[in-house]
């Protein structure tokens, strides 16, 4: 792969890294924030926070493979399919940088 391909990927993991651990300190922020006493409030702040809930694991879930990915590129291995070290084509790094899989592995 290019050196400025690489920059180029890793630049998008790190700004993508960088929005996901922001948005993650406010679904925390808005978490601790104390219950309504009323009743019919709690249900819906009940509702609300299962859902922050499921948005921040899976915004945890995306930062372990974004610095994965970006381990990858510090050991020279970014690009290649961890299952069958075959190149990942540049078209499926634009749409998901983080993958460690090729197309057909996935």
């Amino acid at each position: 792969m290019k050196k400025a391909d690489l920059q180029r990927y890793e630049s998008r993991l790190k700004d993508r890294l960088n929005e996901l651990t922001h948005r993650l300190e406010e679904i925390e922020e808005d978490l601790d924030e104390p219950a309504d006493q009323d009743a019919e409030e709690r249900a819906t702040e009940r509702e609300g926070d299962e859902v922050l809930e499921s948005l921040g694991q899976a915004g945890l879930a995306e930062i372990k493979m974004i610095q994965s990915a970006l381990s990858r590129i510090e050991e020279g291995e970014y690009g290649e399919c961890v299952s069958c070290g075959e190149p990942i084509s540049t078209e499926r790094l634009d749409v998901v940088p983080h993958t460690p899989l090729c197309r057909n592995c996935a």
